[in-house]
């Protein structure tokens, strides 16, 4: 596969130059009214860049452009590269997915669930199952998030200190045995929902392979994948190339730099969370989806055997349920019709009820920034999408960017 910077002519892989143009047209105009400061899109098709834009500027207080290498905070887009360490130790026979997960954190050995009662005195009932590390991988487990702000669990998170962070000191796993002492929103694999799971799972990534999670990241992933800016801060001689964090304001369309929040990237943290603590850059989260459309492997390195990328991108809730009928109307970095959840990845199956031409089988997932990739394996076609507004729910930024990449296709 070519490298980041070497492009093809779209017609050479079946895109119409003309027709991508549309994407930048139209995402200009974000840029141009201040919804967005600005944006990079990838389109890449059988491994070859189709399409490379950027506009707008990284930091609009200091004037500075979107470059080629400007890294972002890809939020939850953390999570399928903890899914991908997960599943690597598996392949090693460390785990089975229908394990308990107490075998090796005995902090979830007893997980109670709530069932009633304000969010300082709960009612909670033992759960009927163990908590497995399927439903981790799945987002079955129970668990959930601070910043949801729907359900009783919800609070009990945020009394507990966690919303859109950890108390402070906390390493993960202090955050973990605090989080097993919460009750669970349902009972372990009844439902789907959006949660700390993954950074659970990061946990778990830690004790099984004796390795800190950036260690394991950085050894057994970035290295071998040429993902070179891509780690859970920015060190200070790459902050020059750091985008800022804006987020959307109550009656406002320009958006609004999120100053204290886009700085907690720039030292080290105080936990490494699985499920939403990286930054990256376009070129090395491509050269991410590139080795999931290869089945595992780029440039001779191999992360995951084929048959095992084909197993984490299929649907693996339970009946075939999509997430509309399985998961609580909730936020999550996907739209719920027609897709189902692997172990990782929301995976479409139903084009027409996902209201998009996608193709049944592509696999995605988003950052709560509003970044976004998806990987289309009967296209073969990879896309990656970088911006930096807050929340990732208020434009709807992903239906368009795939109505205009697909548009684009005339073979």
């Amino acid at each position: 596969m070519a490298d980041f910077d070497i492009n093809v002519d779209p017609g050479e892989v079946g895109l119409d130059a003309q027709r991508l143009r549309r994407i930048d047209t139209h995402f200009r105009r974000y840029v141009d009214d201040g919804r967005l400061a600005g944006w990079q899109v990838m389109v890449s098709r059988h491994g070859k860049v189709a399409h490379l834009t950027s506009y707008g500027l990284a930091d609009k207080e200091a004037g500075r452009s979107v470059e080629t290498d400007t890294v972002w905070r890809i939020y939850s887009m953390t999570k399928p590269v903890t899914s991908v360490a997960a599943m690597m130790l598996w392949e090693e026979g460390a785990f089975e997915l229908s394990d308990p997960v107490s075998r090796w954190l005995p902090e979830f050995a007893e997980p109670r669930v709530y069932v009633g009662g304000p969010a300082t005195r709960p009612v909670t009932v033992p759960a009927t199952e163990p908590l497995r590390v399927w439903h981790l991988l799945t987002h079955t487990a129970g668990l959930t998030y601070g910043f949801h702000r729907v359900h009783v669990t919800d609070e009990i998170h945020r009394l507990r200190g966690f919303e859109l962070g950890a108390p402070e000191g906390f390493d993960l796993a202090a955050c973990v045995r605090a989080w097993a002492e919460l009750p669970l929103t349902f009972q372990p694999g009844a439902e789907w929902n959006y949660s700390v799971a993954t950074d659970v799972l990061g946990r778990l990534v830690e004790v099984l392979s004796g390795q800190p999670l950036d260690v394991f990241f950085s050894e057994r992933i970035f290295g071998p994948l040429g993902m070179k800016d891509t780690a859970f801060w920015c060190p200070e001689d790459r902050q020059g190339r750091l985008a800022a964090l804006y987020t959307s304001a109550p009656g406002r369309t320009q958006a609004v730099r999120a100053e204290g929040l886009g700085q907690r990237v720039m030292k080290p943290p105080s936990w490494l969370s699985g499920g939403g603590g990286l930054v990256s850059t376009t070129r090395d989260y491509t050269r991410f989806t590139w080795m999931l459309l290869n089945g595992g492997e780029l440039e001779g390195a191999r992360l995951l055997s084929p048959r095992t990328v084909r197993y984490m991108t299929r649907n693996h809730l339970p009946g075939g349920a999509d997430l509309a009928a399985y998961g609580r109307p909730l936020f999550a970095e996907t739209r719920y019709d027609g897709v189902g959840f692997g172990l990782g990845f929301g995976v479409v199956m139903d084009p027409v009820a996902h209201r998009t031409s996608t193709s049944a089988g592509e696999f995605h997932w988003g950052g709560m920034a509003s970044t976004a990739f998806w990987v289309d394996p009967v296209e073969e076609l990879t896309v990656v999408f970088m911006t930096q507004l807050l929340p990732s729910s208020t434009y709807s930024l992903r239906t368009q960017l795939r109505q205009l990449v697909y548009q684009a296709l005339v073979d």
